[in-house]
C-alpha cells in the first residue's frame, strides 16, 4: 500500500511539494484553506542573483541564482522574459557601481552553470548576464521610437530613457538579466498537472484544526466535520505564516518572524509599449526605501515601495512569542487576509506608491488606482528579516516544515523532502526528480486560459494572468 503524505498549505511551497513527490507514486492529499491555490504573499521577480538585495551577502546571490534557474526550469510557462533596471536615487548613500563586484561573481557562477549543463542557459548568454549603460546612452535612447518586441537591453531600455526624469538618479544603471514570474501562471502550471496526478487529492477550503501523533505517524483533524480525519504516515507542514499553528499543535519550538506586507495595483493607460521592470535602490523601512515597477499587459503595473506607509506596515512585522511557534500579527491584518481591504486603505496605500514611482518617471502620475493589492503574510525562520535563502527543516521524524523565504528556493526544498521520505521509506528517488510529465504537457493556451480564471477567482483583471511579451 502507498504510504500516505498529508501536505498542509497549497502555496507554492505546498504545492510544488505535491508535483515532485506526486511522481513517486505516494497517496498525496494537498490541503488548502483558500478556494484557489497559491493565494498567499505574491511574487513577481526571478531573484537570479538577489541584486534587489543590497544587504545581503554574495554567498545568498549565488544561491539564488542557482535556485532562480532550476525554479524556471520547473515553470518556464510562469516566466517573463524581461530585464531589469536598476537605477540609484540621488539621495541614497550608496554608489550605483557599488553592485560591480557581486555582479561579476554573479555572471562568472552563470557561466560555470552553463558550463556544467547547457539546460542552465535561461538567462541569456553569461557575458550579456549584466550590462552598464552611462547617462549620454540614455540621452541618446531616449531619442528613439519604442520597439514592439524588445530584443535587446538597448531597446528595452528606450521607454525607461524616454519617461526618466535624469535629475533624479545616478549614473549609471545597471541592466540585469533577471526576470519576471507571474504567480497566477505558477498557479494555473500547479493547478493543471495536480489535476493530471490520480494519486493527488486537492481539498480547498479546508483547514487543519488539530494533528496529533499516532503509532505510524499523524492524524489530521479537518475543519468542517468532527469527524474528518486524515492518517498521514508522513507530515508536510507548508502553511506559509501559520506555520507556527501547526508546530504548535505538535509541541515543537521554533522561532521565526511574520511580516505583513503589499504590493499594488495601477492602471497607467500612457503604458502602450514593452517596458522592463525597474528598481529604485533605497534603504528598507525608511521613507526612502526600494522602489519596484513591474509591468503587466495593458497598461498594468504593480508597485512596491519598501517604506513604512506604502509596502511594509507599522507594527506589520511580528516574532513568536517564548510560549509559541506561532508569530501573531494584529488583528486588522488578519482581518485584510480574511476579510479583504476597505475602500479607503486601498486608494490611500495606492495613491503613496504611484507618487513615490512618479518622483523618478513624471508621467507616471498620470497612473490610477487599479484592484485590489496583491498582499500577504510572508514566514521568515529565526529573527534576522533581511533572511533571503531557507528552504525546509525536519523537527520530527516524519514531518518537514517549509521555510522558503523567496520562491525560487521550492527546488532545493522539495528535494530535501524526498530524500527525507526515501530514507523514511525506503523509496528510490529518479535522476531527475523535477521531469514532471504533468507539466510538461501543458500548453500555452492552457496555461493562458487557466491562469486568467484564477486572476478572476481572486478578484484580479485577467491580464494579470498573462505574459506580453511571448
Amino acid at each position: 500500500m502507498a504510504k500516505k503524505v498529508v501536505i498542509i498549505g497549497g502555496g507554492v511551497a505546498g504545492v510544488t511539494a505535491a508535483l515532485t513527490l506526486g511522481k513517486l507514486g505516494l497517496d498525496l492529499t494537498l490541503i488548502e484553506k483558500r478556494k484557489a491555490l497559491i493565494s498567499g504573499p505574491p511574487f513577481c521577480h526571478l531573484h537570479a542573483g538577489g541584486n534587489l538585495y543590497r544587504e545581503i551577502p554574495t554567498a545568498d546571490c549565488v544561491t539564488l541564482l542557482r535556485q532562480s534557474i532550476d525554479f524556471a526550469k520547473l515553470f518556464p510557462f510562469a516566466i517573463d522574459k524581461r530585464p531589469t533596471i536598476f537605477a540609484t536615487p540621488t539621495y541614497d548613500p550608496h554608489e550605483p557601481l557599488d553592485l560591480i563586484d557581486r555582479l561579476n561573481t554573479l555572471k562568472q557562477e552563470y557561466k560555470k552553470l552553463v558550463d556544467k549543463d547547457s539546460s542552465n542557459l535561461l538567462l541569456g548568454e553569461p557575458d550579456n548576464y549584466f550590462e552598464i549603460f552611462d547617462k549620454e546612452q540614455l540621452l541618446e535612447l531616449a531619442k528613439r521610437e519604442p520597439v514592439k518586441l524588445p530584443k535587446n537591453n538597448k531597446e528595452w531600455l528606450i521607454p525607461f530613457a524616454k519617461s526618466l526624469d535624469f535629475s533624479t538618479i545616478k549614473f549609471p544603471v545597471i541592466v540585469v538579466q533577471e526576470y519576471g514570474i507571474n504567480l497566477f501562471r505558477v498557479a494555473a502550471n500547479s493547478g493543471l498537472a495536480l489535476e493530471k496526478m490520480p494519486n493527488v487529492e486537492i481539498l480547498r477550503e479546508c483547514e487543519a484544526v488539530d494533528i496529533k501523533e499516532s503509532s505510524s505517524g499523524y492524524i489530521v483533524k479537518l475543519s468542517g466535520s468532527s469527524n474528518a480525519e486524515l492518517e498521514a504516515d508522513y507530515l508536510i507542514n507548508a502553511a506559509g505564516f501559520r506555520s507556527g499553528l501547526i508546530d504548535d499543535m505538535l509541541g515543537v519550538k521554533q522561532n521565526r518572524l511574520v511580516e505583513f506586507k503589499a504590493a499594488y495595483t495601477t492602471r497607467w493607460e500612457e503604458k502602450k509599449e514593452l517596458w522592463p521592470e525597474l528598481i529604485f535602490h533605497g534603504i528598507r523601512g525608511t521613507n526612502r526605501g526600494m522602489g519596484q515597477f513591474t509591468p503587466y499587459c495593458n497598461g498594468l503595473v504593480q508597485l512596491h515601495a519598501m517604506t513604512p506607509d506604502i509596502t511594509l506596515f507599522e507594527d506589520g512585522l511580528v516574532k513568536s512569542p517564548k510560549e509559541s511557534s506561532y508569530p501573531k500579527l494584529d488583528k486588522k491584518f488578519i482581518d485584510i487576509i480574511e476579510k479583504g481591504w476597505s475602500k479607503e486603505l486601498l486608494e490611500e496605500r495606492t495613491k503613496r506608491a504611484i507618487e513615490y514611482l512618479s518622483h523618478f518617471i513624471p508621467s507616471f502620475k498620470s497612473a490610477k488606482v487599479g484592484t485590489k493589492p496583491l498582499f500577504g503574510a510572508q514566514q521568515i525562520i529565526g529573527d534576522n528579516p533581511d533572511l533571503r535563502v531557507a528552504e525546509v527543516s525536519f523537527p520530527k521524524p516524519r514531518y518537514a516544515r517549509c521555510e522558503i523565504v523567496k520562491v525560487s528556493s521550492v527546488n532545493d526544498m522539495a528535494t530535501a523532502i524526498a530524500k527525507d521520505i526515501s530514507k523514511e521509506f525506503n523509496i528510490k528517488l529518479s535522476q531527475n526528480l523535477f521531469s514532471i510529465d504533468e507539466l510538461k504537457a501543458l500548453k500555452d493556451e492552457e496555461i493562458d486560459k487557466r491562469a486568467c480564471r484564477v486572476a478572476n477567482l481572486l478578484e484580479y483583471p485577467s491580464e494579470i494572468g498573462k505574459r506580453c511579451n511571448k
